[in-house]
C-alpha cells in the first residue's frame, strides 16, 4: 500500500481538474490501497494566500472537498514541528510550509507528491508529479 502526502500545489491542481496534473499521476494516487494525505498546514497556507490576496478558493468547502474525495486530513502535530528543527537551515527562498510538509513526510513516513524537486534536499521520498 502506498501513502502520499500532497503538496498544496497539487492539491488546488487536483480540484480544479488542471492539465498540469497529468492522467497517469491520478491514476497512480486513485490506485486501490493508495492512501493520499492533505496536510492541515495546506489549508493554513491557502488561508494566508488568500488573505494576502493572491488566492480566490472556497475554504470553509475545502475539508468537505478533501473528504469526498476519499483524500486524509493529516494534522500538525508535535511531532512535526519538532522535527522542523532536524532539517537544514535555509536563508532565503524556501517556503516555510513546504518544510512543514517536508517534515511530516518523514516523520510519517509518506511519499511526498510534489512539482518542486528542491524538497529532495532534505532528505524525503518526494515523488516528482509534474509535467
Amino acid at each position: 500500500m502506498s501513502r502520499y502526502l500532497l503538496d498544496t500545489e497539487l492539491l488546488l491542481w487536483w480540484l480544479a481538474g488542471d492539465p498540469r496534473l497529468p492522467a497517469w499521476g491520478v491514476a497512480m494516487l486513485q490506485e486501490p490501497g493508495a492512501e493520499v494525505y492533505v496536510s492541515q498546514g495546506s489549508l493554513w497556507e491557502l488561508a494566508e494566500k488568500q488573505a494576502a490576496g493572491w488566492l480566490e478558493i472556497d475554504l470553509a468547502a475545502l475539508p468537505a472537498e478533501v473528504n469526498r474525495l476519499n483524500m486524509r486530513w493529516l494534522p500538525v502535530e508535535n511531532h512535526h514541528l519538532l522535527a522542523l528543527a532536524t532539517l537544514p537551515a535555509e536563508p532565503q527562498g524556501f517556503d516555510p510550509f513546504d518544510r512543514l510538509l517536508v517534515a511530516q513526510a518523514r516523520q510519517e513516513p509518506l511519499i511526498l507528491v510534489s512539482g518542486d524537486p528542491a524538497m529532495k534536499r532534505y532528505g524525503a521520498t518526494v515523488f516528482p508529479l509534474i509535467t
